[in-house]
This record gives C-alpha cells, sequence and structure tokens, in this order.
C-alpha cells in the first residue's frame, strides 16, 4: 500500500476525501539528470527533456509524423514480414518470437517505409522501429530499404532513413547479412537520378545497419548523443584490451573525427532536413 493511502489508527477518513491518483504514468523520471519530468511536458518538445535535453527513444511512426507534412505519409510494403527459412529456434522458435513481437509492438516488421511530403516536397521516406527486436535487420528489412531506394529512383526524389537499429538478425544466418550488399546497391542504383539521400542516426545505430546504408548519405545528420558504430564498446574494449574513451562512438565523437557531418536536435530535425532537400535536390 502506497503511503498516502494509510490511514492512522482510529482516524475515520471521508470517503470523498481521498485522493485518486490517475493511473497512465503522468510523470517520468529523465535517465540523464534524473529530473522528475511531467509527460506532457516531454511530449510537446519531441520527447526531449526540456532539462537536460536527453532524447528519448521514440517510435518509427512518431519519427514520420513528427517529419512529414500532415496526412501525406502514405504507407508501402506493409505487409512484408519476416519469414523462417533456418527453421531457428534458441530459448523459443523465432516464428513464436516474430509473431509475439508483432503483437506488442503493433508492427510488422522492425522499419516503417513509404512515401510522404516534406515542404511539399515528394520524399521517400522509411524509419526503424527499435522496439521491434531492436531494430535488426533481417531479410524483410532489407528487402523494404531496397524498395524505398527505388521508390525514390522512380520517383526522382530525396530518400530519408531514420536509423536505429541493433545490427544484423542473427536468426536469420547469412540472409540477414545479404541484406547489406542489396540495399548498397539499391543505393548505388538510386545516385543516378542525383538526388539526395539524407540517413538520421539516432541512438542507437549499430552493426550491419552501421555498416551499409546508414553512413553513406550525403548528409550524415545524428542526434546529440547517439551511440553510433559497428561492434559496442564493450566488446572493442575486450578485443583490443584497452580503455575507450567516455565518449567513444557517440555522435558527438563521430562529428569531431569526421564520420557525421551534423548533430541536429530532435526539434529541428524537419526543418534542416527541408533546407538541406531545397539546397541538394534542386
Amino acid at each position: 500500500m502506497a503511503w498516502f493511502t494509510k490511514v492512522a489508527p482510529g482516524l475515520k477518513v471521508r470517503a470523498e476525501t481521498r485522493v485518486k491518483v490517475p493511473e497512465g504514468g503522468l510523470w517520468q523520471r529523465c535517465p540523464d539528470c534524473s529530473e522528475i519530468i511531467y509527460n506532457e511536458e516531454i511530449e510537446k518538445n519531441c520527447q526531449v527533456c526540456p532539462r537536460c535535453l536527453h532524447h528519448f527513444r521514440i517510435g518509427a511512426r512518431q519519427r514520420i509524423e513528427m517529419t512529414c507534412d500532415p496526412s501525406s505519409f502514405v504507407e508501402h510494403d506493409a505487409d512484408l514480414t519476416a519469414a523462417d527459412p533456418l527453421d531457428f529456434r534458441d530459448s523459443k522458435r523465432y516464428r513464436d518470437r516474430i509473431r509475439g513481437v508483432r503483437r506488442s509492438v503493433g508492427e510488422n516488421e522492425a522499419i516503417v517505409c513509404g512515401m510522404g511530403r516534406l515542404g511539399g516536397r515528394p520524399i521517400s521516406i522509411g524509419a526503424f522501429e527499435f522496439g521491434f527486436l531492436g531494430g535488426s535487420m533481417g531479410s524483410a528489412v532489407g528487402e523494404k530499404v531496397a524498395r524505398l531506394f527505388d521508390r525514390a529512383t522512380e520517383h526522382r526524389c530525396p530518400a530519408i532513413i531514420f536509423c536505429a537499429s541493433g545490427g544484423a538478425r542473427m536468426q536469420e544466418g547469412v540472409l540477414s547479412l545479404m541484406q547489406m550488399a542489396k540495399t548498397t546497391g539499391a543505393l548505388a542504383q538510386f545516385r543516378r537520378v542525383r538526388q539526395p539521400y539524407l540517413p538520421v542516426l539516432t541512438d542507437p545505430t549499430t552493426g550491419g545497419v552501421a555498416a551499409s546504408f546508414a553512413m553513406q548519405g550525403d548528409v550524415c545528420l545524428a542526434e546529440p548523443k547517439a551511440l553510433v558504430g559497428f561492434a559496442g564498446p564493450r566488446v572493442i574494449e575486450q578485443t583490443i584490451r584497452q580503455t575507450l574513451p567516455p565518449d567513444f562512438q557517440r555522435s558527438e565523437f563521430l562529428v569531431e573525427h569526421g564520420m557525421v557531418d551534423l548533430i541536429v536536435a530532435r526539434p529541428q530535425i524537419p526543418e534542416t532536413l527541408g533546407k538541406l532537400i531545397d539546397l541538394l535536390a534542386g
């Protein structure tokens, strides 16, 4: 029983004086500054802490909604889902795990793709859903990314991808690793129409996604303090037996070392993308 519902012995309390605490989580603690913040305040600031500017992780559809012109997004390949060609099983069967994640997350795969508009211009856009098996890239995700570039090629419009991934999906073995080549090949075809490709690296962007299309943008944007790299810092430290800098693989470190072009706070991302498209798309 919570402390505010306890009643001292012998003290009578009228039922109508009891305060009903609303459910649903009205507050949350920022993991960086430990401030208790009203959820509505965070939502108004695009899921960014107003005290320390910590960027909370958000879903794929929320990112697309924040970026595209109102009511302009049309989803493509929504029914494209992962198969289980290896009949993989660890603690549970892969197909059962996928089925459970679909129910809990409400998405069929780890990326949402489609066509939309930004500042009135058509764009081919995709956003990773990290809640779907850590945004891992399997054969279906790779196919959806390749089709995203194909649509951008067909419509001769810019391509934008919000990346958030833990890497390749081990349950599909080499088939998941093949998606690195497939997506890079589709991006190479897209280059022929001379339209910009603008990836936005969010926390985290790692593994096969980072090693393929995520880092091949004409201008690579990143959110503040996003973890970006191939292997994680712990794996690297264990391999080279050295202590890494505190900010290693964070977006600020990558800007300093020329791997990322620009760090943009989430509320300014749509405006920044729009300006880049005006500058590069012609």
